[in-house]
């Protein structure tokens, strides 16, 4: 069984730069789409990015396009999510996931897609 344990979250000042990355374990991360999901108090879970397993189909949020981006090394069996140009609103718990099916496509849209999920990483942004 896949499991999923995400880092490096903290404190950033709203314009500022961040990294988190999610290690996988128990299984091969080659055959899973991946994604990042974030949780703000009191709102719905929301995906930001997503990556296919195969063909490394990106697919972005709108509130994450253009600032973030969403990598895979395999080889390290780490996903990581960078951050740019962070705003207060990007604020929450980031969660990585894992989807079994996403070969060639990936949801930002729906996180029941998604089979496994790491525990999450906190991410606030104020100055």
């Amino acid at each position: 069984q896949l499991q999923l344990v995400e880092s490096g979250g903290g404190l950033v000042q709203p314009g500022g730069s961040l990294r988190i990355s999610c290690v996988a374990s128990g299984e091969s991360l080659d055959y899973y789409g991946v994604g990042w999901f974030r949780q703000a108090p009191g709102q719905e879970r929301e995906g930001v990015a997503c990556m296919s397993a195969k063909s490394g189909t990106i697919n972005y949020a709108d509130s994450a396009e253009g600032r973030f981006t969403i990598s895979r090394d395999n080889a390290q069996s780490t996903v990581y999510l960078q951050m740019n140009s962070l705003k207060p609103g990007d604020a929450g718990i980031y969660f990585c996931a894992a989807d079994f099916t996403a070969d060639y496509y990936c949801s930002v849209n729906d996180r029941y897609e998604y089979d496994y999920w790491g525990q999450g990483t906190q991410v606030t942004v104020s100055s």
